[in-house]
């Protein structure tokens, strides 16, 4: 045996060996893997809990803590700017440092954050918590991902645990509305942040054992600063201008140039990348069409799903007059439907290809909210709601499951966290976006403060979010049915073989 086959066998046995590597080596598949899989999804369950259930809390966190008149909505905007600003670089660090090393530190910040929020006396306290909360989550989700897609390799297996953490995801945002009332009113606030360090201790402990070390990125390991500052400033400005935008006005000068500044700073980010030896991005990723249309795809999806989900929100609670409580048990039904949804795409995917699932997918979320444009001022759950969000639902996992796997079909290993991290972003501006765009709507159309003028801002609404729909169906047909299999450019002296380079094509594609 040669010396670099030895090499090669030790490494896979203590470092990395995930079924990934696995089905390249012919070897067995990781029997762990299922297991590492539910840490995975518990650590993401945990972050999508934790960006929703702060919204609840917020009247007695204000109230406690003594914040000035609209200082509360920093609790939720200081988190989901670092979130969303730093996801690329957080998914950079999975291909420059390992996946799992970043994973359990993103964790382990997680849980430190949480707990200082939970301590906060002062509300700026609470704001820098919630700022380094942000700053782990978005370590944690790309490289959580990037650790998912190296222990399952492309294929019936990966789609399928691509599948359950779509699900999971879901299924975590109507948690938070379920949990939240009670764990503040029983509890206290704090413990909507306490409830987080069972999650991360149990990570901590079993995470070294059951999770896999991802490929690095060969050579000198560069971070390029310069690229990560101008793309951190500019999704940071861009998801601020626009979830400001409903309060302050479209057309103000705030929003206007704020819009501006991240186009410029993203043109300046282009310009860093295409000079810049070691790149965050390098440009040639999007020179794939699958990665470019899945992404493109990606925002449109949340843009519909974000917007649906704030419309349906505001309908249930202010026309119809349910609890915090009664909402999230009577929604519950689209998380439960887009589990379902999910996990069924997720195995349709192998025999009929993600296209055919992406068209069907945003199909259900356009039948779906425009069933939901037909609510009606003294209406009730079974006659305006149920069917709607049973439709969307259905739309919200097959959508999310075929989107992902089109962005991240093809990644090499050693880039896995980068089209993680831009996948995370993606999504996280396609939510900005549609939650901006859906109240702007909703609060344009609005004719008076009874039920009957509210509602017709909130048919608005969910018309604008069931357009967001529709074009993502058009995007689906257009970028999604080319007939070439997509694979990404490989620069000379990437480093990786032939084998590792290939694209899986999922039949039917």
């Amino acid at each position: 045996m040669s010396r670099e086959s030895r090499n090669n066998r030790t490494s896979q046995a203590t470092d990395v060996g995930s079924q990934g590597l696995a089905d390249r080596t012919g070897s067995a598949p990781d029997p762990r893997r299922w297991l590492a899989l539910t840490l995975l999804v518990a650590s993401f369950f945990m972050v999508i809990v934790d960006s929703q259930i702060v919204m609840l809390a917020l009247p007695a966190i204000e109230t406690e803590l003594g914040f000035a008149a609209g200082g509360i909505q920093w609790v939720m905007s200081a988190y989901l700017l670092s979130f969303g600003g730093l996801l690329m670089f957080g998914g950079r660090t999975a291909d420059l440092l390992g996946g799992r090393r970043m994973f359990l530190f993103g964790t382990a910040l997680f849980g430190v954050a949480s707990v200082l929020c939970g301590l906060a006396w002062t509300d700026e306290v609470l704001i820098t918590a919630r700022v380094i909360q942000g700053v782990a989550a978005a370590v944690m989700t790309p490289t959580a991902m990037a650790v998912l897609m190296h222990t399952f390799a492309e294929g019936p297996e990966r789609n399928k645990a691509l599948g359950i953490w779509t699900g999971i995801g879901a299924f975590g945002a109507t948690a938070a509305l379920l949990i939240g009332g009670p764990i503040t009113d029983g509890l206290g606030w704090e413990w909507i942040f306490y409830i987080n360090v069972p999650v991360v201790a149990a990570v901590l402990i079993f995470g070294p054992r059951l999770l896999k070390e991802t490929p690095v990125r060969a050579g000198r390991r560069r971070f390029d600063p310069a690229g990560a500052i101008t793309i951190t400033a500019a999704i940071a400005l861009l998801v601020y201008a626009v979830s400001e935008a409903p309060i302050v006005g479209w057309g103000s000068g705030q929003t206007v140039w704020m819009l501006i500044a991240a186009a410029v700073l993203l043109v300046v980010f282009t310009v860093i990348e295409s000079k810049s030896q070691a790149p965050l991005i390098p440009l040639r990723i999007f020179r794939s069409p699958t990665v470019v249309g899945g992404n493109i795809l990606m925002i449109i999806v949340a843009m519909a799903v974000y917007g649906g989900a704030l419309i349906t929100s505001l309908y249930a609670q202010q026309v119809l007059g349910y609890s915090a409580v009664k909402f999230g048990l009577s929604t519950a039904i689209y998380a439960l439907m887009s589990i379902i949804g999910a996990n069924v795409s997720a195995r349709l995917v192998a025999k009929v290809g993600y296209k055919p699932i992406a068209i069907v997918g945003m199909t259900l979320l356009s039948v779906g909210l425009l069933l939901l444009t037909q609510i009606d001022p003294n209406g009730g759950y079974w006659s305006d709601l149920f069917f709607g969000l049973v439709i969307f639902g259905s739309g919200i996992g097959s959508t999310n499951v075929a989107a992902s796997i089109a962005s991240l079909t093809g990644a090499k290993p050693e880039e896995s966290g980068l089209v993680s991290g831009i996948n995370n972003a993606v999504f996280q501006i396609g939510a900005a976006l549609g939650i901006a765009i859906a109240s702007s709507v909703a609060f344009a159309y609005t004719t008076g403060t009874d039920a009957a003028g509210l509602n017709d801002g909130f048919q608005a609404g969910f018309l604008a979010t069931a357009i967001f729909a529709m074009v993502g169906l058009v995007t689906a047909l257009l970028l999604l049915l080319s007939r070439k299999p997509a694979q990404p450019p490989v620069a000379a002296g990437d480093g990786a073989s032939a084998e590792a380079q290939k694209v899986h094509v999922p039949a039917g594609h």
